[in-house]
């Protein structure tokens, strides 16, 4: 069911992406403010990953050798824009520059993004988020922790059960998902 609803949903979501495509070309062909345009063009590239993502949810994705430090300084980069500035994102890569891992990159971004929201939300506009990798030849870690308020002992077992929520708005299917995503393919 949840995988039907994600196809359904990147399907909706094809329409109004290539409107939005078709005035974007428009705009550059009249004297447009560029910047705006260029903040189109990158929140256009959004929708399209959002769709991408939603339309590998429950296929076999394909996976892709990557280099894991990049992927997970990209994520944090898009991240770290969007978050109040009294949150500090911290890296630590274990001494190592390049991690080459086996990801679907698409669903692969989107669990880290969804964990460094639910840290975003926990903390409540200001603290740390610090992430760890750690490679060796048979696995590699990634530690994700904040400095948010916690789940609490009640609520610790439900977390990744599909509808489970503590925010007043969301489906709480992010960890589900994000679960889901790492347990099946990564």
């Amino acid at each position: 069911l949840w995988a039907g609803m994600a196809k359904e949903t990147a399907h909706q979501l094809g329409t109004p992406l290539s409107a939005l495509e078709g005035w974007v070309e428009m705009m550059k062909e009249s004297p447009a403010d560029q910047n705006m345009l260029r903040e189109m063009e990158k929140d256009i590239g959004r929708l399209k990953l959002v769709s991408d993502r939603f339309s590998k949810i429950g296929s076999k994705p394909k996976l892709e050798m990557q280099d894991l430090v990049q992927t997970i300084q990209q994520v944090v980069d898009y991240v770290k824009k969007r978050a109040p500035s009294k949150v500090q994102f911290n890296i630590d890569l274990g001494g190592q520059n390049i991690i080459p891992v086996l990801i679907s990159p698409p669903l692969f971004e989107w669990v880290v993004e969804n964990i460094l929201k639910n840290a975003l939300d926990a903390m409540e506009g200001k603290g740390n988020i610090n992430i760890q990798l750690r490679s060796t030849a048979a696995q590699t870690v990634i530690d994700i922790t904040d400095t948010g308020k916690g789940i609490s002992t009640a609520n610790i077992r439900k977390v990744f059960n599909a509808g489970f929520t503590t925010k007043k708005r969301g489906w709480g299917l992010g960890l589900t998902l994000s679960r889901r995503i790492i347990e099946q393919y990564h």
